[in-house]
């Protein structure tokens, strides 16, 4: 049986180190996708197809990156989205249309669509599993993060509802919600920040590697990754 790995947002912090983890792994054939692929030579155990894509947001872009994989009934599929975007900082009542809408666009409709596309490959293999990139705010509302929380906490809802309907063609879907990640982004905007407990990109790859190994029971879950913790090797 083969194993296939599909990665949206392969480029991003996140995303690189996801990316990282999975082309370690025993993957025949992994597919990355971004807005724009970084153009040097990326190698894994398996073949590395880098496929450039246009706003996930709009149906016809997501259904255009899924054309290039074919389906299998000799394949189980694995997906993981690290697409969305942060904005915070305004309380309801200061924030405008415009930042709702992102948030929505970024975080919701854009997997949304993906797990459509998704759902519709596995209905012709041999089935497989997807995991989201939730938040820990998803879960827990924080004040002055209302649009961002609020789209992850739909992200999670579609997740649960994904997770029900997949059981009818081996399908299972999780997220995984951290409370903040050791990004340069992140570094940048919290320079006090104890970088040592901070969630670390390559971890979360090595995670949710570990969700698909065991993906014919593990699914429907949200696992909330708030802090970690260095321990003597």
């Amino acid at each position: 049986m083969r194993k296939e790995i599909i990665i949206f947002g392969a480029n991003g912090a996140l995303g690189k180190g996801v990316t990282n983890a999975m082309l370690k792994k025993d993957y025949s054939t992994a597919y990355l996708f971004d807005l724009e692929i970084e153009k040097e030579i990326i190698t894994g155990n398996g073949s590395v197809k880098k496929i450039n894509t246009k706003d996930l947001s709009i149906e016809k872009n997501v259904k255009d990156a899924f054309n290039n994989i074919k389906s299998s009934a000799d394949t189980t599929f694995f997906l993981y989205s690290t697409v969305g975007g942060f904005a915070g900082g305004k309380s309801l009542g200061e924030t405008d249309e415009e930042e709702w809408d992102r948030m929505m666009n970024m975080n919701l409709k854009s997997n949304f669509f993906i797990a459509k596309y998704f759902s519709k490959l596995i209905e012709k293999s041999a089935g497989g599993s997807i995991c989201f990139t939730a938040a820990e705010t998803g879960l827990n509302p924080e004040k002055h993060k209302g649009p961002y929380g609020i789209s992850k906490s739909g992200l999670i809802h579609l997740v649960k509802t994904l997770a029900l309907e997949g059981k009818t063609i081996k399908l299972s879907a999780n997220a995984i919600a951290p409370y903040i990640i050791d990004t340069p982004a992140n570094r940048s905007w919290m320079k006090d920040g104890d970088y040592s407990e901070w969630i670390k990109p390559e971890e979360i790859g090595e995670l949710a590697y570990n969700i698909f190994e065991n993906f014919n029971f593990i699914s429907g879950n949200i696992i909330s990754l708030k802090s970690r913790f260095n321990h003597p090797e």
